[in-house]
């Protein structure tokens, strides 16, 4: 069951927050992600992304959406419990699920001023970069260096290896 927030909206509801937000001029930054567990890394990709304007939201991958990206046995939460998890975060304003393989659709829709993306990405590589030059926005790469991942996280915890290296 998704979370009841006000922070979670439909993708058509949300256009219409958009459009009300932009037309008070605030710049709405955009950012995606599966968000399968959480940690540290995502926190500084979306605490910078909000730093770059006045309302971040947050595209979640639904269930189907993250295992076609992240294969079979994932996501290791499920997307309700990423959303709620997700809504607790003071840096984000809103989120929306989404089951497509990138944003474009998306970001068709809202058209934000700033598409952000975290450092395993390049200005040059970002998946949805013709979408957001097309409309006029900015690409911007937000958080620390990737050393961190989700995918690093599951696979040390299902190796029993014990607890993260202090250098990472």
């Amino acid at each position: 069951m998704i979370p009841s927030t006000k922070k979670v909206q439909s993708s058509k509801k949300l256009s219409k927050i958009v459009e009300e937000q932009k037309a008070s001029g605030r710049r709405i930054v955009f950012a995606n992600g599966c968000f399968d567990v959480l940690h540290v890394g995502h926190i500084r990709y979306l605490t910078e992304a909000r730093s770059l304007g006045d309302i971040l939201v947050v595209a979640v991958n639904d269930d189907s959406s993250a295992r076609m990206l992240k294969g079979e046995g994932r996501p290791w939460m499920n997307e309700a419990d990423r959303l709620e998890i997700l809504a607790s975060l003071s840096c984000i304003d809103y989120l929306v699920l989404f089951s497509d393989r990138d944003v474009s659709g998306l970001l068709r829709l809202y058209k934000p001023h700033v598409h952000a993306k975290g450092t395993d990405y390049t200005v040059d590589n970002v998946p949805e970069r013709e979408v957001v030059l097309e409309y006029g926005g900015e690409i911007a790469i937000t958080g620390d260096p990737k050393t961190r991942s989700s995918s690093k996280i599951i696979a040390q915890l299902a190796s029993q290896t014990g607890p993260q290296s202090k250098k990472e």
